[in-house]
């Protein structure tokens, strides 16, 4: 059922989160890592809904930290420590499944996480399957911006081998006037949205 799915799910990004925090707290300067609550499963056999799901009541501003899709920028992400953390576990995660998953939709309060989801690649990872979809992942691979905290776990850079990819499809995709004044422009047109993300902060 949906229901089970949903604690499966946040249940098992909370056992990354878990090893994220034991890697990450050690290190100096990086402070409070972001937690998941845990989701109990309740069965209510008198109900007309057997199988309910309950989990701690998180009180205060109620953010969105990482992108569901690559349209939505939030800037809240970017700009706040636990944002900034939140991507970072997301780097984590996909470097240490090398690349098959990846915790998404993480949202909360300040640093309490719930309501997660997690892509995994088409075939899954380790027998498990994600509830949301691997394009997630293409898409975190392609705008993921590396902070002071990626870099204080030492997770590499995914721009390089993403690079390479769009060196191959970014003149199929412009079609553009056959002017060399337009073409000069174009490896810069490519770049924008990039340096646009990166400097903002």
């Amino acid at each position: 059922s949906v229901v089970t799915q949903e604690c499966y799910v946040q249940n098992t990004a909370r056992e990354y989160a878990k090893l994220y925090a034991a890697e990450a707290e050690p290190l100096e300067g990086f402070g409070e890592v972001p937690e998941i609550i845990p989701i109990f499963l309740i069965h209510r056999p008198a109900n007309n809904i057997p199988y309910a799901t309950v989990e701690e009541e998180l009180v205060g501003e109620f953010v969105k930290y990482s992108v569901k899709d690559g349209k939505e920028v939030n800037f809240l992400r970017r700009d706040s420590e636990a944002g900034q953390k939140c991507c970072t576990f997301q780097h984590w995660v996909y470097e240490k499944t090398n690349g098959n998953l990846l915790v998404t939709d993480l949202q909360g309060v300040g640093m309490k996480l719930t309501d997660v989801g997690i892509a995994t690649l088409a075939k899954g990872y380790k027998g498990f399957k994600g509830n949301c979809s691997f394009s997630f992942i293409e898409q975190f691979r392609a705008l993921h911006q590396c902070n002071e905290y990626c870099e204080m776990l030492g997770l590499k850079s995914l721009r390089t081998t993403h690079q390479k990819q769009r060196k191959a499809t970014s003149t199929k995709s412009k079609n553009l006037p056959n002017s060399s004044a337009v073409k000069k422009m174009v490896p810069k047109k490519a770049r924008e949205p990039r340096d646009f993300i990166s400097s903002e902060h």
